[in-house]
């Protein structure tokens, strides 16, 4: 769910990538195996997806359970069937019994495949799912921000995030993530001031050098956003960051005074 807020990409593996499987199997087996399994799987899904998922079904077959059925689910993101992939974290949420922490994690994990299936709606119902059970958790409320956004709801993006920087200032993704979201409500001042926190706390960062320049050629400075583009392209070569940092600035080359497009979705 790619959210045009500066080059920050999608976390498509979540956070529950530990070697442990998410649950127990359904029949008693050797915790250290399975775990071993799990955490052999979740590799494959990263580096082999097409492995990956013979692995799982296989496993499945001898009693994995849930943690097969999560490798199965990750291995089909890779396989770019996101729609499949995202239905089946869902359902597996829906079977787990394990803490909130973890059913959140994996209903987390949904939302993020269905923005990559290019249904920011359901990803913004999933995302919100899963902060319903961790409503404390800032990675899953700035998730949620981002999906919100990916869906045009721009104040519910800044009101999540407003959240996340009250609990955490230092949070230089969310600080970028509100500029942006600021941006697209024409905000522009209090997005400005976001922006320059966030590189004033990482001077290199690509993705609030990209933003710096959007906002900078909304406020008129063409010459200031240019050098933040020219410079997104120096820190983050072959990135999107720097494919969106080189569009805006053949824009401005040809056709002169063409202000950045409000955000939408994740670069």
């Amino acid at each position: 769910m790619p959210l045009v807020v500066g080059g920050l990409s999608i976390a498509v593996w979540g956070r529950a990538t530990a070697a442990e499987p998410p649950v127990q199997s359904a029949a008693p087996r050797d915790a250290a195996v399975e775990a071993a399994t799990y955490e052999r799987c979740m590799k494959l899904a990263r580096q082999s997806p097409g492995q990956a998922r013979s692995l799982a079904q296989s496993w499945h077959e001898r009693g994995g359970a849930h943690p097969a059925d999560h490798c199965a689910a990750i291995a089909l993101i890779g396989l770019k069937q996101y729609k499949e992939a995202a239905m089946r974290l869902e359902a597996l949420a829906q079977a787990i019994t394990s803490p909130a922490a973890l059913r959140a994690e994996v209903l987390d994990q949904a939302g993020q495949a269905w923005g990559l299936a290019g249904d920011p709606v359901r990803a913004c119902a999933a995302a919100g799912a899963a902060v319903s059970l961790e409503p404390n958790d800032l990675d899953l409320l700035i998730d949620r921000a981002q999906a919100a956004a990916s869906a045009g709801y721009y104040d519910k993006a800044v009101a999540d995030l407003d959240h996340v920087l009250k609990a955490d200032p230092s949070r230089v993704d969310a600080l970028i993530y509100r500029a942006s979201a600021n941006r697209a409500l024409d905000r522009l001042d209090p997005a400005l001031a976001d922006i320059e926190k966030a590189i004033g706390r990482a001077p290199n960062s690509a993705s609030a050098l990209l933003e710096r320049g959007n906002l900078r050629r909304l406020k008129g400075d063409s010459e200031g956003a240019r050098r933040d583009w020219e410079r997104v392209g120096q820190l983050a070569p072959g990135s999107q960051a720097e494919m969106a940092a080189k569009a805006n600035i053949e824009r401005l080359q040809s056709n002169g005074d063409v202000a950045p497009a409000k955000p939408s979705a994740r670069q």
